[in-house]
C-alpha cells in the first residue's frame, strides 16, 4: 500500500475473501475513519480488501507522509490509534453478529452502520452486493429485505433502498449495532454527516 484514503462522503468495505474468492464484509469506513491503517500501524500490508460500497469522494494521502506525522506522537496519531480501536470494535462485533444473530438483524445492523456514514437516508446497492458484504445467499437479503419493506421500515426498488423509519430499524436491530455507535461515539466523538 502507497496510500491511504479518507472517504469524505464514500462508504468503503473492508472485505475478508477466501481462496475460492467468496468474500465477507468485516467493516464499513465512511468520513469518520481512514482506510490504510496498517500503514501507520506498522504492518505495510493486509490480506483484506477494501472496495467502494457507496460511491463518492475521498482524499488520499501518500503514506509516508502519514507515517511521518504519525511517528511524531502528534495528535494525529492519538486520533489514528482511538480510531483503530473503534474500528477493531466494529470487526468484533460483526463477527459476533455474523455467528449469534439473524440475518433480519444483520441487515438492519448493516443498513444503520451505511448509513450513519452517509448524509442521506438511501442507500444504492443490489442485493447481490448486501449479500456478498454480508456473506449470505442474495435470497436471505431478498427475504429479509422483503420483511423490513413490508413491516414499513424501508422501501427497496431496483438498487435503491430508502429508510422510511430509522427507530423502527434501531428497534428491530440487535445490540451488536449500539455497541459499535457507542464505541466511535465515546472514542471519535462522531456525528453523522450532513
Amino acid at each position: 500500500m502507497r496510500h491511504v484514503y479518507f472517504p469524505t462522503d464514500s462508504i468503503v468495505s473492508l472485505l475478508c475473501v477466501m481462496e475460492d474468492g467468496d468474500s465477507t464484509e468485516i467493516a464499513v469506513v465512511g468520513a469518520e475513519g481512514i482506510v490504510g491503517i496498517s500503514l501507520f500501524m506498522g504492518g505495510e500490508t493486509t490480506p483484506s480488501r477494501a472496495i467502494v460500497q457507496s460511491a463518492g469522494g475521498a482524499y488520499r494521502l501518500k503514506g509516508e507522509l502519514l507515517k511521518d506525522e504519525f511517528d511524531h506522537a502528534s495528535t494525529l496519531q492519538h486520533l489514528l490509534l482511538r480510531y483503530t480501536q473503534a474500528l477493531i470494535t466494529q470487526m468484533a462485533q460483526t463477527a459476533v453478529c455474523n455467528r449469534h444473530h439473524s440475518l433480519d438483524q444483520q441487515l438492519c445492523r448493516w443498513l444503520l452502520l451505511s448509513l450513519d456514514r452517509l448524509p442521506t437516508d438511501e442507500l444504492v446497492m443490489t442485493q447481490e452486493l448486501i449479500a456478498n458484504m454480508l456473506g449470505v445467499r442474495r435470497e436471505g437479503v431478498t427475504e429479509s429485505a422483503g420483511k423490513l419493506q413490508k413491516a414499513g421500515l424501508i422501501s427497496y426498488h431496483r438498487g435503491h433502498i430508502s429508510i422510511l423509519d430509522r427507530p423502527g430499524l434501531e428497534a428491530r436491530v440487535c445490540e451488536c449495532y449500539g455497541v459499535v455507535k457507542k464505541e466511535y461515539d465515546r472514542l471519535l466523538s462522531y456525528h453523522r454527516p450532513g
